[in-house]
């Protein structure tokens, strides 16, 4: 689990749950994401050779070597035993009866520019409901000042 992040716009101590897709910025909240958003400046990309033959991932693994993501943006997923996790809410199972919430995803999903839908859907308490609950599974919020039992 990653350890609680200082948001970039405000400075809360580890409050940011979010992060720019432009620059890898982490910010706690909508207000604080529209902040960001006007002043962004994102990082020019880094060349990268392509990696010399990789091996074979084991034949019981659920990713491919087309899966493989470059050193950057394997910080950012999730892996498959977090994922079962999502399947397994009764929350989120909750939220997904919402035929417009289901609607939003499945435009999501067709999107040619998902970044920009994104973007856009973000404005909507729903769709960031949805997301909160999908991130509060894959990364639960540590417990702080909890005695333990």
């Amino acid at each position: 689990m990653r350890a609680p992040r200082r948001c970039a716009v405000c400075g809360e101590a580890g409050a940011a749950k979010y992060r720019c897709p432009r620059c890898a910025a982490s910010y706690c909240s909508v207000p604080c994401c529209r902040t960001h958003r006007e002043r962004c400046t994102p990082e020019p990309k880094r060349e990268q050779e392509p990696p010399a033959a990789l091996p074979a991932p084991p034949a019981d693994s659920p990713w491919s070597v087309d899966d493989i993501l470059s050193e950057d943006d394997e910080r950012d997923r999730v892996p498959l035993q977090k994922l079962k996790l999502l399947g397994e809410s009764e929350q989120l199972r909750t939220l997904l009866l919402n035929p417009h919430l289901r609607q939003l995803l499945i435009t999501v999903d067709q999107a040619e520019d998902k970044s920009s839908l994104m973007k856009k859907y973000m404005q909507e308490p729903l769709f960031v409901e949805f997301a909160d609950c999908c991130l509060g599974i894959v990364e639960p919020p540590e417990k702080e000042n909890v005695l333990p039992e």
